[in-house]
């Protein structure tokens, strides 16, 4: 037990033993009603923020503070492994402080595409709902891709790529001309009416491919794909 306590409390492990702390109290005050679990979510991925982040590294359709919480725990066990297993024998020294940033950098490396198979795996089951029942956590859905599958004069409706039993409302901003069987892709949410908007799958991608090569994600919210 003595050796299990100073593990948790040496560095690298020390790290993920405060922020696991941290999300076990959020997830305590979810359960009481008193913190939403769309806390960092936002009606729109136009501008920088964690969830816009999140959505082009592929966490798509489940809350933030989900995906947060899965990438925390996954990088802590695979932390927690390699010390038990490798740096609690090694005579490391002040090397330790260089060698475990190294060693967190890589646990995230390795938990965040399990993490995001895991979110997949979770998506129909979080976005599941009743008929004609409200989108459970509608800003969730952002950055996903819909088909277009009718086009009206007073409603547009598509179908989630990944579940096509899953309908929502899009809102067209004026010359914009859907097409049936378009793809398109949801980068805001219009809580007052309960719709979304959405680009062209092409365009959002073509857009997303730009500034990864640009390195440009934190910069001129201009050039976002998600500019609707």
């Amino acid at each position: 037990m003595e050796t299990l306590i100073a593990i948790v409390l040496d560095f690298p492990m020390v790290l993920f033993t405060v922020l696991l702390a941290l999300v076990a109290g959020y997830w305590l005050l979810v359960a009481l009603r008193l913190a939403p679990v769309e806390l960092f979510e936002h009606d729109s991925l136009r501008n920088d923020t964690l969830a816009s982040a999140l959505v082009s590294l592929g966490f798509i359709g489940v809350p933030v503070s989900l995906s947060l919480t899965l990438l925390i725990v996954l990088a802590g066990l695979f932390t927690l492994a390699l010390e038990l297993a490798v740096l609690r024998w090694l005579p490391l020294g002040f090397f330790r402080i260089p060698l475990g940033i190294l060693v967190i950098w890589g646990a995230f490396a390795l938990a965040s595409p399990l993490a995001a198979w895991l979110c997949h795996r979770l998506h129909r089951r979080l976005h599941r709902r009743g008929g004609g029942a409200p989108e459970p956590l509608p800003r969730c859905l952002l950055g996903e891709a819909v088909r277009i599958t009718a086009v009206s004069a007073e409603e547009v409706t598509a179908v989630l790529r990944e579940a096509p039993r899953h309908e929502v409302s899009l809102a067209i901003k004026s010359g914009d001309a859907p097409r049936v069987g378009e793809y398109r892709v949801l980068v805001k949410y219009l809580p007052r009416d309960g719709r979304y908007r959405a680009v062209p799958e092409s365009d959002y991608l073509d857009a997303r491919t730009r500034l990864r090569r640009l390195h440009l994600l934190h910069g001129d919210p201009q050039h976002n794909g998600s500019s609707a």
